[in-house]
This record gives C-alpha cells, structure tokens and sequence, in this order.
C-alpha cells in the first residue's frame, strides 16, 4: 500500500491498476499480441544456461515447467501450483522426499509424448551440470541429493536435508523442460533453437528483430491460450519501446518503466492505456573482479561501495529509473531483511555520506590507490543498466575517481562476465520468486555459484549461509541472514549492492488476462491473455487487433 501511494504521489495522474482492467469479462479467442523485448537479442535461448529476461521475454511461451507460481496469483510467493504434475505432492521421510507424477496428455511440439524422462534430464541438466555446460542455478539445488524417473510418468526428488526453500527454487521459471532425446544427442542444441511442450509453437526469428509464436492446438491446459498468435519486438532503447505503444505498434513491455514515462504515456493516452506496479525482486550492484589488481585488496572494494550515497539517491533516481529502495542483499518484503538501524551499520549505507566518502578516500590511499582510474563493464540497456552507470561514475567521481564506462550489448556484457574480461561490472539481481536464502546464492564462492562474477573463494562465508539455509527459527534464521549479508557487503566487500528495483508496466487497454508479479521472469508464457477490441473512442489509425470471438478450442 506504501508503494501504491508513493507511486500515485509522485506520479499525478497514473492510477495503478492492481488487477487487470476488464478481468471479469468473457475471455476472447483470436489476434496476435506484439509487445517490446528492451534487448537487442538474447544471448542464446537456452533458459538453463542464461539469466536474462531478453531469454525468457523471448521464448517462455514456447515451454513447460514442473511447477509454477500461480498464473492467476503471479504477486503471492507461496501459492506454488503444478504445470507438468497432477497434483502438489506432500514430502515424506521428513521432508526429504518429493514424489511428482507427471501428466499423460502432454506432448511436444515436434508431436512426441512428453515422459517422466524428459522432466528429470532437464532438472538434473540445470541442478547437476556436466562438464562443460553452464548452469547458474545449479546453486539452488545445494540441498537436491538425487533426481529421478522411476516410471514413465512419475519423477523422484530426494533432499540431502529438509528446507522451505526447495519448492521455490523447483518453481523458476527458467527450469524449463526439455526433451531428453535432444539433450542426449546435443547438450548445447537448446542454445540456438526453440521446441517445448508449452503454449505456443515457434514460427519464425529474425535476429535482432522480431520472434513469433502461434497458438499450440495441443496444449494440455484445456481452453488455453486465447491468442491466435505472437510477436515479440526487440528494441533496447526505452524511448523507442515508449514510441511503439504510444503510436500502437506494440500493445506492451512487460519489464517496466519509471514513474516519469508513465506519467508522460498516462497523459498522452488517457484510459487506452493502463499500468500494473509490484515491488521487484530484482537489484542492482557492482561486481568486483578479485582476480584484477587493485581489485583483490577489500581496502579498496570498501572504498568504492563507501563512496554510493544510496540514501540521497534514491528518491530522485526513482524517477527516471526502475529503482527506488534502499536495502541490503536482502528483498526488502522480506521477514529475513535488516531493519533501517541495522542496514546504516552496513560499509555503504552509513547515514553521513561525508564521513563514509572520507573513509573511502583514507582507504583507498592506504591502499596505495588514490586516484584509482578504471572501466565500468555497463550493459547496453536503458533501463536502469545506463542510468545505474552514469550515476554511478558521478559518485566515484566524487572521491576523486576518473572512472569511465564500457558499454555493449546484452551477449557482449555476458560473455565478458562470464569470461572475466573486466575489473568492475554492473550486473543485476532478479529472481523471480521472493526467497531470500536462494536469493542470496548468488553471492557465495564461485566454486559454488556460476552467477558470482566477483572470481572469489570465501569458506567462512559458505559456512554462514549453510547454517542460515538450515536454520527453521525464523528469528535465528534472520540472524544469520544478516551476518551473511554484513559479510558479503562490509567485511569482505564483495559486492557494492546499489538499489532495488521497482516495476511498472503499461499496457494497452484491449489487452486483458495478464497479471504482473514481483518478478519480469514471472507469468510470461502468455497463455492467459487475451484481447478485446478497443471503445470506439479508443480507435486509432493504427492496425488494431483481430478479435476472433467464439472460435471453438
């Protein structure tokens, strides 16, 4: 309700609609929704293997998931529900043991029976990884001890110890499901092609372009999807996304735009468009690569978190960018997050800014780095990647930092990071259920978590998170929670967390059935939209969609 209010507060005139416009009407058949994919491309379209929304904007209508969060209730972080199961199994040997029986009525879209098989090769691709492939959740499964077949319709999840956040991790919804026989014959093929069992059938790519989807007549939820079809439009540059849903070329975004834009499109548009908000779980920061000198010395990582004044940033970075809470590691919802006293002791959110840049500037000579000049690997899109970065180069700028920015694409960015090829990176943190000790996986040693792009080996830290991750008092879990996060932050400085993130979609007003979540990664198989024709006073010169009402499915 705060964020509702803040969000109507500074921006006059947006009304956030928290359930989607015209929900109680009779969905329709038929048109094909185009909407914005602000990247130039993904990296490739294997959701295993990358951590891009450009991936799952792009094809996650086209596949399945074991389970799910809630497609009617994408915001709630508990009401997890089946997709490829019959039903939410119950754990037995004390909650080590998961049972999962599988639909029978499932096929690809090549026209093969989608089995048991298929659902527990992909899961044990992205929990156990082979030599050679690149999972970065496998981190999640730390707890998974095996998984398997044991007939073909019924798969077997044994734990090495009980915990609540397994189902969560179980349910991203990057652990899409692949066909076994594919996998087997080539790991790597997902990568550069596209067949799942979900939704939507895959019609056409023109890289850096567009991507398309028709309606699978198949699918096994019955009476879904109501669209004929998709095409999802790749554009990084917020003012050309802007521009094609204001002239109509495009129906929506589904990542999010400031309060600003959407004061602006609101005005411009009147009731032919509507907006839905959520909190994000998603935030930004700044790897430091300990590999690169001075970069291996914590002396000089405290010194460059120090000098971010996040307190007086904040409100006005709110408004031109999808950011707006200060916070630790940590979703800031969350009953594990530190309170405001606990997060000012933290190396970076002290509340006197001039007495933290001071710090900064005494360690940094004592470092033998005074006027340290380096690159900031930044990622080649608006929002709040470039914003994040120039803001950032301001506030180094301030203690005396000549820092400058090196920014490319969306596979560019990935490669160097996943490569190594840079000192200091801008990255994200998006996850698209709110559970904070899988969150914060991210961040332990490298020989743990692919995704960590800070090159570091930390026992003690591993050791902390260990103890959280199996502690069920919620008191003493929060406790370890925040010595994991001060660790992480402060005493060891390997990450410079920065803001959280705030998300804010438009969407035309013929588009309905679409519910946003606290996660862009949530909710985006497409399959529960559908579109009505526009009031008349809604017309516009442009193509409006083709309504097919009452087409048999």
């Amino acid at each position: 309700m705060r964020r509702a209010l803040w969000l109507c507060a500074v921006a006059v005139g947006i009304c956030v609609a928290t359930t989607p416009a015209g929900a109680e009407e009779t969905p329709k058949y038929g048109g094909t929704l185009t909407y914005m994919i602000p990247a130039d491309s993904p990296p490739s379209f294997d959701a295993h293997r990358e951590q891009t929304y450009a991936t799952i904007h792009s094809a996650a209508p086209f596949y399945s998931t074991l389970i799910r969060v809630n497609p009617n209730d994408p915001g709630s972080t508990t009401d997890i529900v089946c997709d490829l199961c019959t039903e939410m199994p119950t754990p037995t040997d004390g909650g080590k043991t998961y049972t999962f029986k599988i639909r029978s009525d499932v096929k690809f879209h090549n026209g093969d029976k989608l089995t048991a098989e298929d659902v527990a090769a992909s899961l044990n691709k992205i929990a156990f990884p082979a030599d050679g492939m690149l999972s970065p959740r496998s981190s999640n499964f730390i707890m998974v001890d095996k998984i398997e077949a044991t007939d073909p319709y019924t798969v077997v999840i044994r734990l090495k110890f009980p915990t609540t956040a397994f189902l969560p991790a179980l349910a991203d919804p990057y652990n899409w499901i692949y066909q076994r026989k594919v996998l087997d014959k080539d790991p790597h093929w997902y990568e550069q092609n596209i067949m799942g069992s979900g939704p939507f059938k895959f019609a056409g790519l023109e890289t850096g372009q567009l991507i398309k989807g028709v309606r699978n007549e198949n699918y096994y939820h019955k009476g879904l999807p109501y669209l004929d079809g998709f095409i999802g439009i790749y554009a990084p540059k917020q003012a050309v996304q802007l521009d094609a849903i204001r002239a109509d070329r495009a129906a929506t975004e589904f990542r999010g735009y400031p309060p600003s834009a959407m004061e602006q499109l609101k005005g411009e548009l009147g009731d032919k468009i509507e907006i839905q908000s959520s909190d994000w779980n998603c935030g930004a920061g700044v790897w430091f690569n300990h590999q690169k000198k001075p970069f291996d010395d914590v002396r000089v990582r405290r010194a460059l978190t120090l000098a971010i004044d996040r307190w007086g940033s904040a409100p006005g970075m709110s408004q031109v960018a999808v950011v707006h809470t200060v916070g630790s590691i940590v979703f800031p919802g969350s009953p594990l997050a530190p309170s405001k006293e606990e997060l000012e002791k933290i190396a970076g959110f002290w509340p006197d800014i001039e007495k933290s840049r001071g710090e900064a500037k005494r360690l940094l000579k004592e470092a033998g780095a005074e006027g340290l000049s380096f690159e900031l690997l930044n990622r080649n899109v608006d929002q709040p990647y470039k914003y994040n970065g120039t803001w950032l180069v301001g506030q180094w700028n301030k203690i005396g930092l000549p820092v400058t920015q090196r920014v490319v694409p969306t596979g560019p960015w990935f490669g160097a990071l996943r490569s190594g090829e840079f000192s200091v990176g801008l990255a994200g943190n998006c996850h698209g259920i709110v559970n904070p000790p899988i969150d914060v996986e991210t961040y332990l040693p490298r020989s743990v978590s692919k995704a960590n792009y800070g090159y570091y080996e930390d026992p003690k830290e591993l050791e902390i998170y260990e103890k959280m991750l199996r502690e069920t008092d919620v008191e003493k879990q929060r406790g370890l929670m925040y010595q994991y996060a001060k660790h992480v932050m402060d005493d060891e400085a390997h990450f410079a967390f920065l803001l959280w993130w705030y998300r804010i979609v438009p969407y035309r007003s013929y588009v309905h059935g679409w519910k946003i979540g606290p996660s862009h990664y949530l909710n985006q198989d497409l399959s529960t939209i559908w579109l009505a024709p526009p009031k008349c006073d809604q017309c516009t010169s442009s193509p409006t969609p083709t309504v097919l009402s009452g087409t048999s499915h």
